[in-house]
């Protein structure tokens, strides 16, 4: 019976509760809605009574105010951030493309400054593949016959000889680098004047025999292309001399094989010769 009565007691207490609640909100509107001396009065005494009530109320919600607010701010520098390392991620792309533009500029830049003789013709193409083998060192060029590319034409980058073509397509050809075993170039160098043979064997570093007079060539000698056998114009840089630890005489190229992608094709103006294989295997057996 009591658990009954509880119910019955609270609907009891609810319905006056509620009018005096309406009452006092209707008596306040009234009030602030008057206008004349004796409500301003009576206002004015309201106001004095609540206001030392009113400001610790105000403290909480004051405090609560700060915290929805801080806590948005930091919602919205959680968006700001998560944006900013997106922006950053794209940047960082944008950066690689923009290093291997600026790469590919130099790289061009540096093909525009070689000097060549005015009895050479060239073409540049862009370099599609290498084998990716350390047995056979050989790249392929997106220019061919349709180009005016011969079999034996001389390769360079911007700095200095790269190796020979050897097998022509119509629109594709084969390099074969200087550093391949099979490679062998007619070479002169500069400060001695002494021609000598550059031999690749799948090294970083062909080596130079053939030399007629050794005890003349000084370490960091400059190496050329001597023109013999009409294979190569002559006069093209290849690299400089030095001594490896078994004393054997090798040549450091000046090409950057490690970022090859753009190369000039060279051929003579005045006699432009198209090599067979037979023809360049006993130039490489001379």
């Amino acid at each position: 019976m009591a658990n009954k009565s509880k119910p019955h007691r609270s609907k009891s207490w609810s319905l006056p509760v509620t009018t005096v609640i309406f009452v006092c909100l209707t008596l306040m509107f009234i009030l602030w809605r008057v206008d004349n001396t004796r409500t301003e009065l009576i206002r004015t005494k309201i106001i004095d009574f609540a206001s030392p009530l009113i400001v610790p109320l105000n403290y909480p919600i004051e405090l609560a105010s700060d915290f929805l607010r801080y806590f948005y701010s930091y919602s919205s520098l959680l968006e700001e951030n998560k944006a900013l390392k997106r922006d950053l991620q794209n940047m960082t792309g944008w950066k690689e493309k923009a290093l291997q533009l600026e790469q590919k500029n130099a790289q061009l830049r540096a093909l525009n400054n070689v000097k060549l003789s005015e009895d050479l013709i060239w073409v540049t193409g862009e370099i599609m593949a290498d084998s990716g083998s350390p047995f056979y060192q050989s790249g392929v060029i997106n220019i061919g016959l349709e180009d005016g590319i011969k079999n034996g034409s001389a390769a360079v980058d911007g700095l200095g000889l790269v190796g020979r073509i050897s097998g022509v397509g119509q629109k594709a050809a084969r390099v074969l680098f200087l550093t391949d075993m099979s490679s062998a170039i007619p070479i002169k160098i500069k400060r001695s004047n002494q021609k000598g043979l550059l031999i690749g064997d799948n090294s970083p570093w062909p080596l130079l025999e053939f030399v007629e007079e050794k005890a003349l060539i000084n370490i960091g000698d400059r190496v050329f292309t001597s023109g013999d056998g009409n294979v190569f114009p002559s006069d093209i840089l290849v690299g400089n001399i030095f001594i490896d630890n078994k004393k054997k005489l090798r040549v450091r190229p000046v090409a950057n094989f490690e970022a090859l992608e753009f190369l000039r094709i060279l051929n003579t103006r005045k006699l432009v010769v198209d090599w067979t294989e037979a023809d360049l295997v006993g130039m490489e057996n001379f």
